[in-house]
């Protein structure tokens, strides 16, 4: 693990780091989260009842403008051209939950997982914006970021 904080420079000024000299790779990051629910609130989204309409599919499209805005939310974040996008959802009835997984792709000088985890954290606010009229207690969790490679890091695997 890098001990040095990138985003501070030896003064301890908060900068954009320079990636100018880095070499254009082919990056790709996957972040995933989950939102937990009441089973009926669950059932209704299944069912494609929500009054606000097809909750899975709206959270997909948000998922893919959120990770296009990365930059525009995150400070320091560089902004990228981003070459894929694309959200799984998977429904865990045991567990009264739906957990989204996003893979971002792109082809420069900086990586991805910023992306991929505002894309995720997108899709699942958009979820609890779109059910919150039946369910205000629904949690947000377990965002983080399962993989990435490319770039001079290389390929790092969540353990």
């Amino acid at each position: 693990m890098n001990s040095s904080l990138t985003h501070f420079d030896a003064q301890g000024q908060a900068h954009m780091v320079d990636v100018s000299a880095k070499a254009e790779t082919t990056r790709r990051a996957i972040a995933c989260g989950r939102i937990r629910m009441l089973p009926a609130t669950l059932a209704m989204i299944q069912a494609g009842n929500a009054k606000k309409g097809d909750v899975l599919g709206i959270a997909r499209i948000a998922a893919i403008q959120g990770s296009k805005r990365a930059a525009d939310l995150i400070p320091l974040c560089h902004p990228i051209a981003l070459t894929r996008v694309a959200v799984e959802f998977t429904i865990d009835a045991a567990a009264s939950s739906i957990d989204c997984s996003v893979t971002a792709e792109t082809v420069g000088r900086t990586g991805v997982e910023m992306e991929a985890l505002t894309a995720a954290s997108v899709a699942l606010l958009t979820i609890y914006d779109m059910a919150k009229a039946v369910d205000r207690g629904m949690v947000i969790e377990s965002i983080r970021l399962l993989e990435k490679e490319g770039g001079k890091s290389g390929h790092w695997v969540a353990e």
